[in-house]
């Protein structure tokens, strides 16, 4: 053997103990995610968010990426999305039942994406009315079983148990939620994130529950109208609350001001394919080129710009 030879073969098993030991790493965090408590922060009174990480989903987070939270009135508790997964909807309801004894009446599915609602049929022993967009049950029709393949794929067993749930209320226009002292108003919005978006409003604290209206420091995901999407940000603007709760990114942030970032990088999508459209340019152009200018703003871009630009181009073709 030369000393090349001697070289690569060190390089090369270096390399794999490397690997392994990452991938033990991988595997011990996750099991230890089997019996680590979910941490719940309030946020406001009777209000508590679980802060999701920003990744995309893997067996190392268990899928735990969006922000999932709690509503506590005096006669009953709103789960306000129920997480990634089977197992962090049962760790979601293992949290409550530390804070409070009294029953989840209500889940509240802001949109049709597993990160936010993957966790429901944890909740089912407690009979909730679960609440969905009028558009959610067609959504999730098409898609849950799409989802549920890339689940498994995603975090192996740790995916046992996590089905879609569907809504037993739709909602349409807007309803209240009377959890005892406290009421909760939810909004149904026309096509934005996706087309089958609901927003919460705390009467009592005047915090706003956005879920994927408002993406905060991961870059939007855009899966229904970017068109909607600037329309209904502006509808939200008009709301008088004192703090929002994004679907991504802190717990808690200042409103309207939390809208900002966002309102700039789906503008600035919207008038550079525009632009781009007008001259001639294709769409392989504007994957390249648009929105690019916002890469250092936003985590995950790299993984999302590209399917907004083109989702968007779409769009705007038969504006």
């Amino acid at each position: 053997m030369n000393a090349n030879q001697h070289v690569t073969r060190r390089g090369l098993c270096g390399g794999i103990a490397a690997l392994c030991c990452s991938l033990h790493v991988v595997r011990a965090h996750a099991e230890a995610l089997r019996d680590r408590p979910l941490p719940l922060v309030q946020v406001a009174p009777g209000l508590f968010v679980s802060q999701g990480v920003h990744e995309l989903v893997a067996r190392s987070n268990a899928g735990a990426i969006a922000n999932i939270g709690v509503i506590i009135g005096t006669r009953g508790v709103c789960v306000v999305d129920s997480g990634g997964c089977f197992l962090w909807g049962r760790r979601l309801r293992e949290a409550i039942h530390r804070l409070t004894r009294l029953p989840v009446t209500h889940l509240v599915q802001t949109h049709m994406h597993p990160d936010h609602i993957f966790g429901a049929a944890a909740f089912l022993p407690d009979q909730p009315v679960v609440l969905g967009h009028r558009n959610l049950p067609a959504a999730l029709s098409v898609r849950q079983e799409y989802y549920r393949r890339r689940l498994a794929q995603e975090l192996g067993d740790l995916a046992e148990g996590s089905v879609a749930v569907q809504p037993t209320q739709v909602v349409s226009g807007e309803t209240e939620i009377d959890l005892g002292r406290r009421v909760v108003r939810v909004t149904a919005h026309n096509a934005a994130h996706t087309d089958n978006d609901l927003s919460l409003f705390d009467t009592q604290t005047r915090t706003l529950w956005a879920g994927d209206l408002l993406f905060m420091e991961r870059v939007p995901a855009l899966d229904g109208s970017l068109l909607g999407w600037l329309a209904v940000m502006d509808e939200l603007r008009r709301i008088k609350a004192a703090r929002v709760v994004p679907g991504h990114g802190p717990r808690i942030a200042d409103w309207p001001g939390a809208l900002d970032a966002q309102e700039r990088y789906l503008t600035l999508l919207r008038d550079e394919i525009r632009h781009l459209q007008r001259q001639g340019g294709t769409m392989e152009q504007a994957i390249a080129s648009v929105g690019q200018g916002e890469r250092p703003r936003w985590k995950l871009f790299d993984d999302y710009n590209a399917r907004n630009v083109t989702a968007a181009f779409h769009e705007l073709e038969w504006d």
